[in-house]
């Protein structure tokens, strides 16, 4: 198998557990997700230990992958900025907001979308919208003068 071939592979796999991690943790269902946002009423703090559980396996995960080589890559690529600018905390406002309005986001939205409904189709079609139109807004670089 050549490194590319793996790559593909390596993603499908990924992609599968973490469907079926959604969906096991019921983190598909929007009721439940906004039962868990909503922390001024009946709240529902289980999803906060999926969300825990999911980062110590992410965080043993790394350490992992920091000490070795990848499977499929030369390099581990990792993120390159760590700075918080305006735009980033707008998007996360923005997503926020969207988060607590519909109880979806993106990866559960897609996973969502193997239980059948229109719902997550919506939601899906009014992302890509919306991440066409701020697609000018979101590609602007930032210069450094040091």
């Amino acid at each position: 198998m050549n490194a590319a071939t793996g790559r593909v592979l390596a993603g499908l796999a990924a992609g599968l557990l973490f469907g079926l991690g959604l969906s096991v943790s019921r983190m598909v269902d929007p009721d439940k997700v906004l039962a868990f946002l909503n922390v001024a009423g009946p709240w529902d703090p289980s999803l906060a230990l999926v969300m825990l559980a999911a980062t110590v396996v992410a965080t043993v995960g790394y350490r992992f992958a920091l000490r070795d080589k990848p499977l499929f890559d030369e390099t581990l690529h990792l993120p390159t900025r760590s700075d918080i600018d305006a735009q980033l905390l707008t998007g996360s406002a923005v997503f926020g907001l969207g988060w607590g309005l519909a109880g979806y986001c993106p990866g559960p939205a897609v996973a969502a979308l193997g239980g059948g409904g229109e719902e997550p189709v919506y939601f899906l079609v009014a992302l890509v919208a919306g991440s066409l139109v701020a697609s000018p807004f979101a590609h602007r670089r930032h210069t450094h003068v040091g």
